[in-house]
């Protein structure tokens, strides 16, 4: 029977397939695998280009707003848009325009700075129970605040009263002083406004002046100023209003009060247009 098993070669009988000694490849002379190419990404859609950017003025470096302006001149000397100053009171171009040549023609003033002027306006609300009723304070000052346009300063008692259980320091009311501006506003509100609205209203009396040009209102009624909302009034309470001029006399400064058109009693009150 014949050997069905393959026979393996003898050491020693070479290979006639295999390749001659001394004929094989150096490991310096195989070059290796090239690594796997890594699988194709899928490409993302190119992104729009950017829109092009507003051309911006250049800064100038090393300048920086003067100390002491607003940061809202600074801005508009950087190239923005011009701020334009607040328009001047009605009453105060009057009085430049009218009262004042008037005045000097009426009195004989050569020099401008002898014509009488109004300084300030300040008006006063005292209230006695302050200290006992910290809330009325607040809602008093809450209500000069709206009439005026400006922050009033609670006054305090300057020295000790037994009498009234007052100590030194505790308040007692609050008031307000105003100059240009806000001064001839409030004036011509009050003469057109609110004067009109006081109950039997018969004229303002001349008789309140204290000698030195410096003229006294009282008020019974803060009710009187459109500013104060009726719903809102805890109490009502008065106020003391002194307009204070550089006359230095009572005859001067009544003039110079009636030319702004104060309704004193018995007199027609000026136009002021």
């Amino acid at each position: 029977m014949a050997d069905t098993k393959e026979r393996k070669p003898e050491e020693g009988t070479p290979n006639p397939g295999a390749m001659p000694r001394g004929d094989e490849p150096k490991a310096a002379d195989v070059a290796p695998p090239a690594p796997p190419a890594p699988p194709a990404a899928a490409e993302a859609p190119a992104a729009p280009p950017p829109p092009p950017k507003p051309k911006q003025k250049e800064k100038q470096k090393g300048k920086k707003p003067a100390e002491g302006k607003p940061a809202a001149t600074a801005e508009a000397e950087g190239g923005g848009p011009p701020l334009e100053p607040a328009p001047p009171p009605r009453l105060h171009d009057y009085y430049a325009q009218r009262v004042r040549p008037k005045l000097a023609q009426q009195f004989g003033l050569t020099n401008p700075h002898e014509i009488p002027k109004l300084v300030k306006i300040v008006l006063n609300v005292g209230m006695g129970d302050a200290s006992k009723n910290p809330k009325a304070l607040e809602a008093a000052v809450a209500e000069l605040a709206a009439i005026t346009g400006q922050q009033p300063v609670v006054t305090r008692a300057k020295k000790a009263i037994a009498n009234f259980n007052l100590r030194e320091g505790m308040p007692v009311g609050c008031s307000v002083t105003l100059r240009a501006a806000r001064m001839f506003e409030f004036l011509d509100r009050f003469i057109t406004i609110a004067v009109p609205r006081m109950r039997d209203f018969r004229g303002l009396p001349t008789d309140s002046f204290d000698g030195r040009g410096n003229y006294t209102i009282g008020i019974k009624e803060q009710m009187i100023f459109p500013e104060i909302d009726y719903d809102k009034v805890e109490k009502i309470h008065g106020m003391d209003i002194t307009l204070v001029t550089s006359a230095g006399r009572d005859d001067t400064a009544l003039a110079l009060l009636r030319e702004l058109g104060m309704p004193f009693r018995g007199e027609a009150p000026v136009a002021v247009a």
